[in-house]
């Protein structure tokens, strides 16, 4: 029966070094409480700075904003790059299959991406998000179909759906036509029905959930910009394939939860949304 783990901590705004740091504790305090698999949140390396506008209105940037994003820009981390190799060389020391959100800089454009780290094989998924929400658009682009995949490893198949995506009802579906085990849901929202979201997932793919969320407060925020920016404050969980949750957590630190990846056939005999309680004759889902 494998340990599963979720990590519940925050950025450094504007420090990578400091945050990469936060993770690597994480990485070797869940291989120390035996687990195969640690999820870390979303952005979490070069950081996701909410209640920041970035001098932004409909029509009108400001020179101040495009400082801040030049910041911003420099606090994100290029794939692959230093901060990949040194997670890659972790996942291998520790035995420890990581999936950790990152803000990542290709070319002169952020995307919001979570990235997969399997021992002795190294940075094996790259996933940008599809769709940012809202004023994210802002200041990450669009993620592509290319990395979409759910991805076979010795533990499991792991699939990654980052934040919102998780609304997306056809990216939830394309991952449960790929078999879906480990569902790995990077995240900084904190709301009532995000926990509700990650308990239907769970019971609709009859899968593992794991959902990582930041905690963030006004000490990991510069100086000069704590009055501008926000918190987060966690809720992150581990949710079974009967849509239980099996463990949650309200406070920053790690969760470590012993599952039984039997429970996902045990699951598939009352509902398979990819099988037997789908209609192919009726819906096609084509993906692009």
């Amino acid at each position: 029966m494998p340990k599963v783990a979720v990590a519940q901590i925050g950025s450094v705004l504007f420090d990578t070094p400091a945050t990469l740091l936060r993770a690597e504790a994480s990485c070797r305090e869940a291989a120390r409480r035996g687990a195969s698999l640690l999820v870390l949140p979303e952005a979490l390396l070069g950081g996701y700075p909410k209640g920041l506008s970035f001098g932004a209105t409909v029509g009108n940037r400001t020179n101040a904003g495009r400082e801040l994003f030049r910041r911003y820009f420099h606090a994100a981390i290029t794939c692959p790059g230093p901060e990949t190799e040194f997670l890659a060389a972790l996942a291998t020391e520790l035995k420890l299959h990581i999936v950790i959100g990152v803000v990542q800089r290709h070319g002169g454009t952020l995307y919001c991406t979570s990235l997969l780290f399997a021992p002795g094989r190294g940075l094996v998924t790259t996933h940008r998000k599809l769709m940012p929400t809202g004023t994210e658009r802002l200041i990450w682009g669009l993620g592509d179909a290319t990395t979409m995949q759910v991805t076979e490893t010795e533990i499991g198949r792991i699939g990654m759906a980052i934040c919102w995506e998780n609304y997306m009802p056809l990216y939830r579906q394309h991952l449960y036509n790929q078999g879906v085990e480990l569902w790995c849901a990077p995240t900084v929202d904190v709301r009532d029905i995000w926990q509700t979201t990650m308990r239907h997932i769970a019971y609709e793919g009859r899968c593992f959930t794991l959902s990582a969320c930041q905690v963030l407060t006004k000490a990991d925020w510069p100086a000069d910009l704590r009055t501008e920016g926000g918190e987060i404050h966690g809720r992150s969980l581990i949710a079974d394939p009967a849509g239980n949750i099996v463990e949650s957590l309200p406070e920053e630190g790690l969760l470590v939860a012993d599952i039984d990846l039997a429970d996902i056939p045990r699951g598939k005999f009352d509902l398979d949304v990819a099988g037997h309680y789908h209609r192919p004759d009726i819906f096609e889902l084509r993906v692009k």
